[in-house]
């Protein structure tokens, strides 16, 4: 499928999915998509954001690989030695959990009944079988990754980057381990990081409790929320300011039901505003309460264990479920008369963002990494532009969250991930971090030391995949060509988890950023506006769209739905529409190669032909649009794009050039006409299909291969460039009036209900200008107007009576419609027509009195909306005119 010089002729219907099985398929035989490790070349290079390996693909994944394809393909064909790099995520946490879920309900046993390594096999078959299907998934979609460079975040090469990026951090005191207080699931039996909890608005209580001073001399009322934690109190606080509350600092007061003696503490962290002013102070079981245990030297108590039920310390609450526990304890509290009051309550309550369930915080000895000193390199490089966000507004969201991050919690109490890779000595106590299995201690040399149970935060080893897929910590051919990458695209919701970790692990582990652009898409939510989820019931298979439509149709609704960093919405009619488009794309082609059939290209530029007005402006419009789509592009701006392309191919070169050149093409306006709109059709066609390959590849595969073409796939074909010698405004200009003059002709008939098949005669009345290019045109507006007879007049002709009228291009068309015509019904129709147009005058003149729109839009856009004015009080001006010869006699 090399060069290629005759056409070939498409079959009468466009089968999706007989034509994208095949093009995958060739496409992966040939390595179309395979880059080559040359330094010095051109290259564009990105990584895909790897997809877990918990399930198949939804709909977001689709939105978030066609954008990335679209620059994949685009960047290809601009010369590019282009690496996209596909690959999968191991996802920790929620993979256990599905794998879990199954086994407890296919065999009743929980992975303690299996043990660990056994455990384990089964998640990496689990692994192996959403791995195939989710590459599946994406050759269904075209994404045009580099498949021979497929890595997964746990492979050998991704685990050899983990540790060396842990070890580097640990050796620089970056890496600790530390008591300290975490969100901890109940239900996954683990820690999550401050982004893995989701807070959601819950209506409570506040209850008000009286602690009484050990001196009698009086009590302190406090307020919580989780009076269950009650019972693991050590101090209660006040602002060191509150005059209310000065007298009491230093005194002691009696918890009730336990009957522990805890002081009174100042501390700057109270509000003096909540509740009493008076806090209750837990450290084991509240991060706030924690830091001011930490100033205080408070004792912590833990009276919450990891299966959110009631420890020991809780005395005769042990044992007994968190919330079972509250409701008790309320019931004693008030029976003793220590409860003062319950109030109605709204606060945030954090949930897992895995499984709902509340989440519990837990003094527990975990790991962290260090983030302060990794946070401001990462906040600089923003700041410098070093890296953009698109849309900029982002790049606020980043920084914020940069500049108030904590300290990084990245242990994880689960078997599947990157086993934390530090060791103990049981017998000299020396804890120490190593990339290899070590056989002994470093420091003893005793055989005696045990790793660490604990599992790696998922996200830890995706912060290294810019650099972790190229072959880091090796150095690798790959490494020296295609990092730092170009772009990174992503959605909103991950800039914390994952952008802004991949900034800082990059930033410290290679000394540049990962990448130079990082563009924000949105989500997809449903046609009400909902996000898509299970619970709703409201999701849709990307795989069941293109089994009905095809992948191109999929493709083209995404991305014509799409703005920088905007939600969109999913409507299945759109789907609809985009199948209706890629018909419309193929019978085109299709009667372009009916009629190209003896068509034989002879290396003559295009524009030294004797081109006709339609030829001219086809040929400008194609030029103009081949700018604005490489425009839109460069900007990531890729609905626009899509969407400049759908209207140019559907609206100027279908309905429009195809239309006017069928005349010539049949022949009937001499051999040498016929020739020039062949070439001037095989130019245009070809070259647009090239500038739609990236938005819909299969599709334009096809039709490319059928077309007279150098190279053996569209894939590798050079992209379009805009031809100034191909501008041409006097004939846009030219091709406008006659437009709009077919199309109110147009109108007319319609309204009238005229037989599609009766030409009728028009009466057209202009300047001299406007009725030179009528005149030159007829043969077009004939044609597609259906016109039996069309007499240019001069403008100040005298109206002709009885006729249809309209005003287009600054033209007045008459339609003499003997015995068609209800004269009542067309001045009607002037004057709704007269009323629409004075209300856009009104809107028009509004916008131009606006001071903030004259002074700040583009010079351009402001003369264009002064034109427009013009333009519409010129066609007021003629429709009164009209009505005016329509109602004269009326009075009569």
């Amino acid at each position: 499928m090399g060069a290629k010089k005759q056409t070939t002729q498409l079959p009468k219907v466009y089968d999706p999915k007989a034509v994208e099985e095949k093009w995958y398929r060739y496409w992966k035989e040939i390595g179309a998509f395979r880059a080559e490790a040359e330094p010095g070349k051109k290259r564009f290079s990105m990584v895909i954001p790897p997809p877990n390996v918990t399930g198949n693909l939804h709909m977001g994944h689709a939105l978030d690989q066609t954008l990335q394809d679209v620059l994949a393909r685009w960047k290809r064909m601009q010369g590019y030695n282009t690496l996209w790099l596909p690959g999968t995520d191991h996802a920790g946490i929620a993979t256990q959990i599905k794998v879990e879920e199954r086994l407890r309900e296919e065999e009743g046993l929980s992975r303690h009944d299996l043990g660990r390594e056994a455990f384990l096999e089964r998640v990496w078959s689990w692994k192996e079988y959403y791995r195939d299907n989710i590459v599946s998934q994406m050759e269904r979609l075209g994404a045009s990754c580099d498949w021979s460079r497929e890595r997964f975040t746990m492979d050998e090469g991704c685990s050899k980057a983990v540790r060396a990026a842990f070890v580097q951090l640990f050796e620089k005191g970056l890496i600790y381990q530390g008591y300290y207080i975490v969100h901890w699931c109940p239900h996954c039996q683990t820690t999550l990081s401050d982004l893995e909890v989701e807070h959601v608005e819950t209506e409570g209580n506040l209850w008000h409790i009286r602690y009484p001073l050990v001196d009698g001399s009086g009590e302190a009322v406090v307020a919580t929320t989780r009076p269950e934690t009650m019972l693991g109190d050590t101090a209660v606080a006040v602002h060191p300011e509150d005059e209310r509350y000065r007298h009491l600092i230093g005194k002691y007061v009696r918890l009730p039901i336990v009957g522990r003696e805890i002081p009174i503490i100042a501390d700057e962290f109270v509000d003096p505003k909540f509740g009493t002013g008076m806090v209750k102070v837990t450290p084991a079981h509240d991060p706030n309460d924690f830091e001011m245990g930490q100033r205080h030297n408070l004792e912590q108590v833990t009276v919450i264990g990891l299966d959110a039920k009631m420890t020991e310390e809780a005395g005769r609450y042990a044992g007994l479920d968190r919330y079972e526990c509250r409701r008790r304890l309320i019931a004693d509290l008030d029976a003793e008369g220590w409860l003062v009051k319950t109030e109605s309550h709204s606060h945030a309550v954090g949930h897992c963002y895995r499984c709902n369930t509340v989440v519990e915080p837990l003094l527990s000895k975990q790991w962290f990494v260090r983030m302060k000193p990794l946070a401001e390199p990462a906040i600089q490089v923003v700041k410098e532009g070093k890296v953009r966000f698109v849309p900029e507004r982002f790049s606020k969201n980043y920084l914020h969250w940069m500049e108030n991050i904590r300290d990084w919690c990245i242990s994880r109490q689960l078997w599947w991930g990157h086993r934390i890779p530090v060791w103990t000595c049981h017998d000299c106590g020396e804890v120490f971090a190593a990339t290899e299995d070590p056989a002994e201690c470093r420091k003893c040399r005793s055989a005696n030391i045990e790793q660490d149970p604990d599992v790696l935060d998922t996200w830890f080893s995706s912060a290294l995949w810019p650099f972790s897929t190229m072959g880091w910590p090796d150095k690798t051919q790959d490494l020296e060509c295609f990092f730092p990458t170009d772009v990174l695209v992503t959605g909103w919701d991950i800039i914390y988890f994952w952008v802004a970790r991949m900034i800082f692990m990059s930033l410290e582990t290679q000394g540049v950023p990962p990448f130079e652009h990082v563009v924000i898409h949105g989500i997809i939510r449903d046609s009400l506006g909902r996000k898509m989820s299970k619970s709703l019931g409201n999701g849709v298979d990307p795989l069941e769209v293109i089994d009905e439509y095809g992948a191109d149709a999929l493709r083209m609704t995404l991305l014509t739905g799409t703005a920088p960093g905007n939600d969109l919405r999913y409507y299945p009619e759109k789907v609809e529409a985009s199948r209706n488009f890629a018909n419309k794309v193929w019978n085109a082609a299709r009667f372009a190669l009916m009629n190209l059939e003896d068509f034989e290209p002879d290396g003559k530029h295009i524009a030294d032909r004797e081109l006709e007005l339609a030829d001219r402006w086809i040929l400008s419009r194609y030029s103009w649009t081949v700018h604005e789509v490489t425009r839109h592009l460069n900007r990531f701006d890729f609905g626009e794009g899509a969407r400049t392309l759908y209207d140019f191919i559907w609206t100027e070169l279908c309905d429009w050039y195809v239309e006017i050149i069928k005349p010539r093409l049949y022949g009937r306006a001499g051999e040498a006409s016929r020739r020039v709109a062949q070439h001037v059709l095989a130019y245009v066609l070809t070259h647009t299909v090239e500038l739609l390959h990236p938005y819909m590849p299969f599709i334009t595969e096809e039709i490319w291969q059928h077309l007279p073409h150098q190279g053996e796939t569209i894939v590798k074909a050079p992209w379009p460039e805009a031809d100034g010698a191909l501008q041409d405004p006097e004939a846009e200009e030219q091709m406008q009036v006659v437009m709009e003059v077919v199309k109110a002709i147009r109108n007319i008939r319609a309204e009238k209900s005229v037989p599609p098949g009766k030409a009728v005669p028009a009466i057209m009345l202009a300047d001299a200008q406007r009725g030179d290019i009528l005149k030159e045109n007829a043969p077009y507006i004939l044609a597609l107007a259906r016109l039996s007879d069309m007499d240019v007049r001069p403008a100040d002709s005298p109206k002709p009576e009885q006729a249809a009228a309209a005003v287009a291009a600054g033209v007045a068309l008459y339609l003499p419609l003997a015995g068609l015509i209800d004269i009542a019904a067309e001045v009607e129709r002037l004057r709704r027509e007269l009323a629409e147009t004075e209300e856009q005058l009104k809107r028009s003149a509004a916008r131009l009195a606006n001071r903030g729109f004259v002074e700040k839009a583009p010079a351009e856009v402001v003369e264009g909306a002064r034109r427009r004015h013009r333009e519409l009080e010129e066609k007021a001006e003629k429709v009164k005119a009209l009505l005016a010869e329509l109602t004269s006699g009326d009075s009569e």
